[in-house]
């Protein structure tokens, strides 16, 4: 009974909120990760070849990371104007402005990872026969992994964070809920969509670093033990 009359009571936690509304909450967080996936997947691929445009020279590299840049200084609520006319009020519109965003984070990682890469291992690989096109996919991108991967865990968080704006226009997932309840102060859901969306963030982030690390194997540290060899050693 108790929990019944949280919902009358206006608590923040509320266990028949979660049982009521339990549809609702699915709902908004299958809208919300869908958003966020397709986001930062196009977002990406977008990436990836202005990254390489940039590569080429200071005249290319200004133009890709100033406007990137300038894109993300942007207010949200003026980019969804912007482009409010070519898309109307569509998810189309919020995935757009969302992959704007990312753009500046993406491009930047991808352009620092694959200029990491040792000029050695580069003349090596000529060496051996490598053109541009295999030269890249098979030895300058697997290097530039760990920088890429770390741009990309941080647009992914970025983006579920970002996703909830997309309730200007009804596309926001979770943030549509936070945007329903903020007008009578809907404390339950506030706190469950707004905890719904960190849980989002922290397991995306959780995702992607399993994924880096299973890729890029090299770059875990490994600590030698003190086995007997080295207390010999110690002792001599």
């Amino acid at each position: 009974m108790a929990e019944q009359n949280c919902l009358v009571a206006n608590d923040w936690i509320c266990g028949e909120y979660l049982r009521s509304r339990s549809h609702e909450l699915t709902e908004a967080t299958v809208q919300h990760i869908w958003i966020t996936g397709v986001s930062v997947l196009i977002g990406l691929a977008v990436a990836f070849p202005l990254a390489l445009l940039a590569r080429r020279g200071r005249r290319f590299a200004g133009p890709v990371l100033g406007l990137t840049t300038v894109l993300y200084t942007v207010p949200s609520l003026a980019m969804f104007s912007l482009l409010l006319p070519l898309f109307g009020l569509s998810a189309a519109l919020v995935v757009t402005g969302l992959v704007l965003y990312s753009l500046t984070i993406l491009v930047r990682n991808i352009l620092a990872g694959l200029e990491a890469v040792p000029q050695e291992a580069r003349e090596a690989a000529k060496g051996m026969g490598y053109g541009p096109a295999r030269l890249l996919w098979e030895v300058e991108l697997p290097l530039a992994l760990p920088a890429l991967m770390a741009g990309l865990r941080i647009a992914t968080v970025s983006t579920v964070a970002l996703t909830t704006v997309g309730s200007l226009v009804g596309k926001g997932g979770l943030g549509n809920l936070i945007e329903d309840a903020l007008p009578s102060f809907f404390k339950a859901q506030v706190l469950t969509a707004s905890v719904l969306c960190v849980l989002l963030a922290v397991a995306a982030d959780l995702l992607l670093l399993g994924v880096q690390r299973l890729l890029t194997p090299w770059t875990r540290i490994r600590t030698p033990s003190a086995g007997p060899g080295i207390a010999k050693t110690e002792a001599a």
